[in-house]
């Protein structure tokens, strides 16, 4: 999908955008155009997989700014489809959380420059699940739910993660023989009869406010833009961070390695943290932000769980780990026969 702003002749620079669909404002890019005398030309994926092969297709020589989670950033500069950010040309770098700087993922922000962050966790109606413990035994346990419906998420990692969270183990943890128990856990809870499928965050909270689903994985950001807008769908929903652990997100702007215009997408990085631009784009999706000075102006729900996390709940998130070579092959190929079997 494509949107091409009007307001510029056709000789006027461009600035490509690759991005998650409704992940920005349109009058921030408006006023970005504006600033800089330029159009923005937005297109859209809807998963890691899509962005990272499209750039390894060619699409890092079409793209300006790309958005990749934090697990993908180390896959992208191994396969060398990033550049290496000129900081000198990012000053409002400084006006990001400490807890967002210097990232395992991407030490010293060399590639990449936080966007926004968030959870991964457990949606589920309160009225037909009452009594249930804040667990991943929502989904695991037939001994707390045996009939309600529910779904997991698409991605084989964070599913991965969450089901060694649940046997004991650490969210992010790794080794094939922890990769088995885990898959294990996640094949016997496929074929329960009251699982509903694997399905994408969005689409399980539509499925909850229709009553489709009882149960299901979603974002913290969703989950709280959806109850705004839908306040009586989503009386009887509640979103938790199961006690066992769950997953910690940053999604991250970088620059493909063979962008057209690099120097226009250091201006636009630098755009986006300035702090009232940074809060503009928080009241907008409802997703935290990393940049400290946006703070004072984000929208008060913005402030609280389950956008901002509690200290204990912080202690219980974890990034996912990123993964390459035979690590990548045995996960990928374990979660196709998850879900094929």
């Amino acid at each position: 999908m494509l949107a091409f702003s009007p307001s510029f002749s056709k000789d006027a620079q461009k600035l490509f955008i690759f991005n998650w669909s409704y992940y920005i404002k349109p009058s921030i890019i408006k006023k970005f155009e504006e600033e800089y005398k330029v159009d923005v030309v937005r297109s859209h994926y809807n998963s890691m997989p899509a962005l990272f092969s499209k750039l390894r297709a060619g699409g890092a020589s079409q793209y300006d700014i790309v958005v990749p989670s934090n697990y993908y950033v180390p896959r992208m500069v191994k396969s060398g489809l990033l550049q290496k950010l000129d900081h000198s040309q990012i000053p409002n770098l400084d006006n990001l959380k400490t807890r967002f700087r210097d990232l395992k993922y991407d030490p010293h922000n060399k590639y990449t420059v936080p966007y926004q962050w968030g959870t991964t966790g457990i949606a589920y109606n309160t009225e037909d699940l009452s009594n249930v413990p804040k667990s991943w035994s929502i989904i695991f346990d037939p001994s707390v739910n045996s009939k309600n419906p529910f779904s997991v998420a698409l991605d084989g990692q964070v599913m991965l993660g969450v089901a060694c969270a649940y046997q004991g183990n650490d969210y992010s943890c790794t080794g094939r023989k922890k990769w088995k128990q885990a898959g294990k856990l996640l094949l016997n809870s496929k074929n329960r009869p009251n699982f509903n499928g694997f399905v994408a965050g969005t689409r399980t909270l539509r499925q909850l406010a229709r009553g489709n689903l009882d149960a299901g994985m979603t974002y913290n950001g969703d989950y709280v833009h959806a109850k705004s807008e839908d306040s009586q769908g989503f009386a009887n929903i509640e979103y938790i961070i199961p006690k066992e652990g769950a997953e910690l997100w940053v999604d991250n702007m970088a620059i493909p390695v063979n962008a057209p215009h690099p120097k226009l997408a250091h201006k636009f990085i630098n755009f986006i943290l300035k702090a009232e631009i940074g809060a503009e784009l928080s009241n907008y999706n409802y997703y935290a932000t990393p940049n400290k000075l946006s703070q004072p102006m984000l929208r008060d729900v913005l402030r609280e769980p389950p956008i901002t996390p509690t200290s204990s709940q912080m202690k219980r998130l974890h990034l996912t780990p990123s993964l390459r070579g035979g690590q990548l092959h045995f996960v990928s190929q374990l979660w196709t026969e998850i879900k094929s079997n």
